[in-house]
């Protein structure tokens, strides 16, 4: 059975997340609410769907998700029973009504091809509940290093994972979970394929009240993207070709290009270049940054 999590704070579009959740075609689901300590409490909204679809709510009387949203996520999936699948669906984003038919119909697949990662097609709604963009597609079955260097967009709600790889791996605790979902995609499929269901769409928002679309959590997101691609090739080194390591050097770098005030930044990837006993790339990035500094002179 699959379990959708829902690490509950904002009530501001909760009703849609609901409302999806009881316009679903099929009902093998069971859904989970962790409120992350919030002001807004949701219980009299629930009420009007106590019998609409299965749900069990839980309110922690600490709020965790300030400090750490990949902590909050965890014991949301702590709350899970027995079920094999799980989905992190984020307050405010909507489910595609035949979301959870097609998972259903595409399991018999899912289980013979020993995925571990599954996917939908995805749409952006504004803060006015506009359709703000096509559906974004994705191939049918892609190797995830193949997704993270197509240069994808990305969010949580999209995925459904084998909950024993959640349990037994865990996100790994980036700022603002930026970036943690990604890597999950690579470490849970551990590198392997994952299969796209397209005949099914999230809606995936983007406002000013969430971390995609709040531009005050830039400097921020841009650590964290640092630490993804640090972790990248400080771990997992072995799973890319050099021309992929290069890629991913180049990406890290333009992370310091876009905070040189992070000194701390520059020494990490100089220690990653000379670990590495890469004197040429070392002289290579140290000139990149020479020519960004006084270009932007």
């Amino acid at each position: 059975m699959l379990a959708i999590i829902i690490p509950y704070y904002k009530l501001t579009f909760f009703e849609q997340t609901l409302e999806s959740l009881k316009n679903q075609t099929d009902q093998r689901f069971k859904v989970y609410i962790g409120d992350d300590a919030s002001p807004e409490r949701p219980i009299t909204l629930l009420e009007k769907y106590k019998d609409k679809f299965n749900f069990i709510y839980h309110r922690f009387e600490n709020n965790l998700g300030g400090s750490s949203l990949t902590k909050q996520w965890d014991r949301c999936i702590a709350l899970t029973g027995k079920e094999e699948w799980i989905m992190i669906l984020g307050d405010d984003d909507v489910l595609g009504e035949n979301t959870v038919e097609q998972f259903y119909k595409n399991l018999p697949e899912i289980k013979s091809k020993e995925i571990k990662v599954v996917r939908y097609a995805t749409q952006v709604l504004n803060e006015k509940s506009k359709v703000n963009s096509e559906i974004y597609y994705h191939p049918e079955k892609e190797k995830s290093l193949d997704f993270l260097f197509r240069k994808k967009r990305s969010s949580l709600s999209e995925y459904i994972f084998l909950k024993q790889k959640v349990l037994k791996i865990g996100f790994v605790d980036f700022q603002l979970g930026w970036y943690s979902d990604v890597l999950g995609v690579l470490e849970f499929s551990d590198f392997g394929t994952v299969l796209t269901i397209n005949e099914a769409v999230i809606k995936i928002r983007v406002s000013s009240v969430s971390i995609s679309g709040n531009i005050l959590y830039s400097k921020k997101k841009n650590k964290s993207k640092f630490d993804f691609y640090y972790y990248l090739l400080s771990n997992k080194r072995s799973f890319f070709s050099e021309m992929q390591k290069k890629e991913l050097f180049w990406e890290i770098s333009k992370c310091y290009i876009n905070d040189k005030k992070r000194i701390s930044f520059f020494f990490k990837i100089s220690w990653l270049y000379l670990k590495n006993f890469s004197i040429i790339g070392f002289v290579k990035f140290t000139r990149l940054i020479l020519f960004y500094t006084f270009k932007r002179k």
